[in-house]
């Protein structure tokens, strides 16, 4: 019996019990309204609910005497071995073994697919994250943010959502010609100029440059200064591109900033020029001392803002409500923006824009800041001079530690990575320790098959040790966890999981043999604890993937 199955219950015994005490009580109720909870005290049974307590006022009854009624109920439920009644009105419910073993097949059967759910089914949304200037390498803020918005992403799919994992190339404006003339004049041998990109990577992009185009300095200097921008962008940006497909985050669309600013070829107007008109006609848009301004204020943002400045020149909101609109143009009804730590500004000013096209702030998109993470004992990159870049860490550190380890804290929380322990093979090291009971399910199947243990029998009711009745607990929360970890955007949600049911399945692993020992025979027992260690597997191995890690086999 899963938890949505003792919900579906909960619901059939109380539906009666509070039309009959207060007809028309039950008019709406859902087995969502009345949550499970898995108790930290496992003596306190399987599942706890406080149905009761929440119902009490609405049925007219005194909480515990409504727990008292219910618990009669419950009793009778195929599967509820027991029911007990704690405090003001706690119901907590045991089930029996057979029912609690049954999700062990379960499991198995379900395969990679235990787990996903419906909680995000109809959502359409863009999820926008990285978006890095395509003027130098990717460093550690953008890994956090890499990591978290993939895995992010994966746990959003996993829960019914359409999703889009989004990358905005910040490929317009003055940082780009700044960008080209620093590479120009690494190919020139001349000084960076002033406001420019330094580094060995620029000396090693003009070098690429002129393989590229070995003609360049033939050109005239404007023309010049055009091939150089462009070609590095390029070389760059498939660095970058080459970065993150290595770091196991994949982007389903590239979006180019110049896309916005593009006219086209019938001399019509850009996206930006589009987007004053339609906001405008949101009529929030006002004109003052030759400038246009959106109203931004209407909408909880601190001051009004500029969208057209008196010279005719375009600002980057310009380009920000172009590129909102067009998200929505291209069907994702809700937006959400991952942003670094410098980004707090941008969160009212989004909020506002959204409120200025017509759409709810409050539902239509999300700003979520990401906080600073720092390593222990890194070294600047070589390359760039003043950063730590992404493909360093991960040469480091390893891609399995590094995106376990920036997906176990949440996104506002400041983090201070210790390579030195990640790079360690004990369980002091988390990612070990989650991928080592995952290696460990799949050494004692290795094993279980060379002593001729295998899965042709299931007696879920002789899964009754108390390790077993704990391993199974979580197990049924898996599900659950990656719902509310993908409503509530917090992946680290599902590393810590993890962790609690690697330290379960050890113990469990301590305790119950899969194997028989000596020449003991081969018993139904043995062959139903094996469906329970690879249904064990399954979860770690389905958890980890929604972090992008992999589950080794052997360790």
């Amino acid at each position: 019996m899963n938890p949505e199955d003792l919900s579906a219950a909960l619901l059939a015994v109380i539906t009666p019990l509070a039309e009959a005490r207060r007809p028309g009580s039950a008019e709406g109720l859902t087995a969502a309204d009345l949550p499970l909870e898995r108790p930290k005290n496992r003596d306190h049974g399987d599942w706890a609910s406080n149905a009761a307590m929440k119902l009490a006022k609405r049925v007219g009854a005194a909480p515990r005497e409504l727990a008292t009624e219910i618990a009669a109920g419950l009793e009778s439920v195929d599967g509820v071995a027991s029911v007990e009644v704690a405090g003001p009105g706690f119901i907590n419910i045991r089930l029996d073994a057979a029912a609690a073993g049954a999700l062990a097949k379960t499991i198995v059967e379900a395969g990679a697919a235990f787990g996903t759910n419906d909680s995000q089914r109809g959502n359409s949304i863009n999820l926008e994250f990285v978006s890095a200037n395509p003027t130098g390498p990717l460093h550690i803020g953008h890994t956090r943010w890499a990591a978290l918005g993939d895995s992010m992403a994966r746990l959003l799919l996993a829960s019914g959502a359409t999703v889009a994992r989004e990358f905005y190339i910040n490929d317009a404006g003055a940082q780009m010609d700044r960008f080209g003339l620093s590479v120009l004049a690494a190919i020139q041998g001349q000084p960076t100029p002033e406001g420019g990109y330094a580094g060995a990577y620029i000396d090693e992009l003009g070098r690429r440059v002129l393989v590229k185009r070995p003609d360049i300095l033939e050109l005239d200097e404007d023309e010049r200064m055009v091939v150089a921008r462009d070609t590095a962008y390029e070389l760059q940006l498939g660095e970058i591109q080459a970065s993150l497909e290595n770091f196991n985050v994949h982007f389903d669309v590239w979006f180019s900033e110049r896309v916005l600013h593009a006219r086209p070829a019938d001399g019509g107007p850009s996206l930006v020029d589009e987007a004053v008109d339609r906001l405008r006609a949101q009529g929030h848009v006002f004109d003052d001392e030759d400038a246009v301004w959106v109203r931004t204020t209407d909408f909880g943002d601190d001051k009004d803002r500029v969208i057209r400045r008196s010279n005719g020149e375009y600002t980057y909101f310009a380009a920000d409500a172009a590129y909102y609109l067009n998200k929505g143009d291209r069907g994702y009804a809700h937006k959400i923006y991952l942003l670094g730590a410098d980004h707090h500004g941008y969160v009212h000013r989004l909020k506002a824009l959204a409120g200025a096209a017509g759409d709810d702030p409050d539902k239509d998109i999300e700003v979520l800041i990401g906080q600073l993470v720092s390593v222990n004992g890194a070294r600047l990159s070589k390359r760039a001079g003043n950063i730590i870049e992404m493909d360093d860490l991960r040469a480091w550190i390893g891609t399995d530690a590094l995106r376990y380890s920036l997906a176990r804290y949440p996104a506002d929380s400041p983090l201070t990575l210790d390579p030195e322990l990640l790079r360690k093979r004990t369980n002091d090291n988390p990612v070990f320790y989650v991928q080592y009971a995952h290696a460990r399910t799949h050494n004692v199947a290795r094993n279980a098959a060379d002593s001729g243990v295998d899965r042709s029998e299931f007696a879920p009711e002789l899964l009754e040790h108390e390790t077993e009745s704990a391993l199974l607990g979580a197990l049924q929360e898996f599900p659950r966890i990656v719902a509310f970890a993908a409503d509530v955007r917090e992946p680290h949600r599902v590393a810590r999981y993890l962790e609690e049911l690697a330290g379960l399945y050890h113990r469990w692993y301590d305790n119950c043999r899969v194997i028989p020992q000596g020449d003991a025979p081969v018993e139904t027992v043995h062959r139903t604890r094996l469906w329970l260690n690879d249904a064990t597997g399954q979860v770690l191995r389905n958890g980890l993937d929604l972090l992008g890690v992999s589950a080794p086999e052997r360790m």
